[in-house]
């Protein structure tokens, strides 16, 4: 065999040993443990950019939204524990506040939260803003805040998530510097507050967010490093004037997963706390639309 040939498997070998290292869960404390994932292939929904997702208590029944202003309700059939397929019926398009089905940039619609009278909040990108559903047929607007037209075009309301007492929550991707902390606005009935912040580290940015059946908020968080994506999970304890407590449960290295932007967050009938993600495929082949599952250990 020529020289210049042992030379270029030796070469290959070395970036499969790296694309799996890559690939492998980043090295921490064992808090989670890895339960499946499931390819939700784009021949079934015809959509794909999910970007916010939300699970029934017992982790059957599932809502996701689209970042083109389409919501898809159905239910997971499973194997044990882990998800083996999806029952879903067709694409419900999101409506302004007078009934007319909503397009172009107004259209972008990231967050998504379900209160516990089953009224959806959609949280928008572009024209920042965001919209409540008692029904499919019209929006009612939420009140706004004037700091919502500083943010960035793309980098708006990205997380949502309603508390136990029917509190609205919104987190945006970007903080405005690299330094300064994510605001998180809260919304009671009447006005938006922004009563504390969520340390910002490294490149991670918010993309979901959920209270769970603990009352802590479990925040997903995504960095894209130019090669992929790499994704986070960090829980809160909370006041209602400061953050008492964080934790990281999860952190990935890239490639491990697909682009995971949506998170619902459930007791299992063990009794675990389980993380639901959905992934946003960007519209683009080489991307997948992937349900996403870990569960924490217990103490």
């Amino acid at each position: 065999m020529k020289p210049t040939s042992l030379s270029s498997i030796a070469a290959f070998a070395v970036a499969i040993l790296t694309l799996w290292a890559l690939a492998a869960p980043a090295a921490s404390p064992r808090k989670v443990q890895f339960v499946g994932s499931y390819t939700w292939p784009s021949s079934a929904h015809n959509l794909g950019g999910f970007s916010g997702l939300e699970l029934s208590d017992n982790g059957r029944d599932f809502t996701v939204i689209s970042d083109r202003a389409g919501l898809f309700t159905g239910s997971f059939k499973r194997n044990g524990l882990r998800i083996t397929g999806v029952s879903t019926g067709g694409p419900i398009r999101l409506r302004d506040p007078k009934g007319r089905a909503l397009k172009g940039w107004r259209a972008d619609s990231e967050g998504l939260a379900i209160g516990p009278d089953g009224r959806v909040f959609v949280s928008f990108e572009g024209d920042h803003r965001v919209w409540s559903y008692t029904n499919h047929k019209r929006a009612a607007r939420v009140p706004s805040d004037k700091a919502f037209e500083a943010f960035q075009g793309n980098s708006g309301l990205e997380a949502l998530a309603i508390d136990a007492k029917g509190q609205l929550f919104a987190i945006p991707e970007r903080s405005g510097k690299l330094t300064r902390p994510f605001p998180v606005w809260r919304y009671s009935g009447k006005r938006w507050t922004t009563p504390f912040s969520l340390r910002r580290d490294g490149g991670f940015l918010p993309v979901g967010a959920d209270f769970g059946p603990d009352g802590k908020l479990y925040l997903l968080e995504r960095e894209f490093t130019g090669f992929g994506f790499r994704s986070r999970v960090r829980r809160f304890s909370l006041s209602n004037t400061q953050v008492k407590s964080e934790e990281t449960l999860l952190e990935t290295n890239v490639w491990r997963h697909d682009n995971l932007e949506g998170l619902s967050v459930w007791r299992d009938a063990s009794g675990h706390i389980r993380l639901t993600m959905v992934s946003d495929d960007n519209f683009r082949k080489l991307q997948r639309t992937e349900f996403v599952e870990y569960r924490v250990l217990k103490n």
